[in-house]
């Protein structure tokens, strides 16, 4: 059997009230409400992307970057939303600090990614977004 030996001032010092419990959730909350919007957004707007080209003739690098945008979305969003409530409701020690960083972080990451930052045009494709039908001379 192992018998962990640490100093009684660390194990105190791990046990008192965090000074800064709340500075993390704050800014991630206060980030979030900024972000948020513009993710709901851009998010909405992002099936107008195949409207030139239809769900059917669009290019699989479009259709695959809505699906990630769609899959963040979807499942980022309660993610996103657990880890930051958590980041509240952990205990405001200093042993819980690290923790409680990470989890506000966290919280953040599906609403800063860009929505279609993966998407490049084809080669000899001039038209948005790769769209073949949008290369093609309009009669």
């Amino acid at each position: 059997m192992r018998h962990e030996h640490t100093d009684p001032a660390a194990r105190r010092y791990r046990a008192e009230p965090d000074p800064r419990a709340r500075v993390a959730p704050a800014v991630a909350t206060c980030l979030g409400a900024l972000l948020m919007p513009a993710a709901l957004l851009f998010g909405a707007l992002s099936p107008m992307a195949t409207d030139s080209c239809g769900p059917d003739n669009c290019s699989r690098a479009l259709t695959t970057a809505l699906s990630v945008i769609w899959g963040t979305v979807l499942y980022g969003g309660p993610a996103a939303t657990v880890a930051w409530l958590a980041s509240w409701l952990l205990p405001r020690t200093r042993r819980w600090s690290v923790p409680r960083a990470w989890l506000a972080g966290l919280s953040l990451l599906p609403l800063a990614g860009r929505p279609g930052g993966g998407v490049q045009p084809a080669r000899g494709v001039t038209g948005p977004l790769s769209c073949p039908s949008a290369a093609r001379p309009r009669p």
